[in-house]
């Protein structure tokens, strides 16, 4: 290795100043050192092995694991990520897969990872229901903001089980579908009716059933004692669910001592309501005398 030797250039002498000296400057020399080689070396070997993984046909997408499936088709998860279908993982970006799952009716956001050597592992965050929407012999599953998200076929999943069935007969909701969203005010006093259970109206039914009708509004119907309690209709302010509380409270008043003999009630208010009896049978005629 050879040496240089670098000087200062000073400026011009002056009377009368003495001129220091200066030492040379040694530099070393920009020839690549052993270890300086051996980095590169590496690094190169590095980038060609990540560049021959990137471009393997082995770590193609070619299976998919699903979790948290309960009422998402697994079939419609494929389809969602079917772009992903023989990429190569390594270039894969998850962001749009993410974005096509939550486009599912059933999904509120997804995670969306890699098992190598090929398959894409997909976990999902489902809604929940909270209640069964029945609009004749179709069932959807809603959520507590009234999205109807799922429907239900013959032998629903174990979860939806304990589910409150709301029976909606209003001619207009026959154009309900996946993706409809109910009214706030339906789904809040929805949510309350079918909360309650025969104890909490002093009744001694063995199942309450809500019914939603274009004649009466919200109503329920004790089984088997058959009687009626008419809700009525809320609305965002002149008719809140708000009432509802009293109105419970004004039923159990009106039942306790009485429910044989009621055959409905109506609630107009939480502190007006009244009831109407059953009609009282009518004697069997006395059979004739033989002649």
């Amino acid at each position: 290795m050879s040496d240089r030797h670098v000087y200062r250039r000073t400026a011009a002498p002056v009377a009368g100043r003495r001129i220091r000296s200066v030492r040379p400057v040694r530099r070393a020399s920009a020839r690549l050192s052993v270890a300086r080689a051996g980095a590169a070396l590496a690094l190169l070997a590095s980038a060609g092995a990540i560049y021959g993984v990137g471009a393997s046909s082995a770590f193609e997408y070619a299976g998919l694991r699903v979790d948290g499936a309960v009422y998402t088709d697994p079939a419609a998860v494929e389809t969602a990520i079917a772009a992903a279908r023989g990429q190569n993982l390594f270039r894969l970006s998850t962001g749009p897969l993410r974005a096509a799952l939550a486009e599912l009716p059933t999904v509120a956001g997804a995670s969306v990872g890699v098992q190598l050597p090929g398959t894409l592992q997909v976990t999902l965050r489902e809604r929940i229901p909270v209640l069964v929407w029945r609009v004749g012999a179709r069932r959807y599953l809603a959520d507590a903001e009234g999205n109807l998200f799922g429907r239900l076929g013959d032998k629903p999943p174990a979860q939806a089980a304990d589910l409150m069935v709301i029976d909606d007969r209003r001619a207009a909701s026959v154009g309900l579908s996946i993706g409809s969203r109910l009214d706030p005010q339906d789904i809040d006093a929805a949510t309350r009716l079918a909360s309650l259970v025969p104890a909490d109206v002093g009744s001694g039914a063995s199942e309450l059933q809500v019914r939603v009708t274009d004649e009466n509004g919200f109503v329920i119907r004790a089984d088997p004692q058959g009687w009626l309690a008419i809700f009525g209709f809320y609305t965002p302010s002149l008719r809140t669910t708000d009432l509802i509380p009293g109105q419970v409270r004004l039923l159990r008043s009106l039942l306790i001592g009485r429910e044989p003999l009621i055959d409905r009630v109506i609630l107009a208010s939480d502190t007006d309501g009244t009831y109407i009896p059953k009609p009282t049978p009518r004697p069997k005629p006395s059979p004739s005398p033989a002649s």
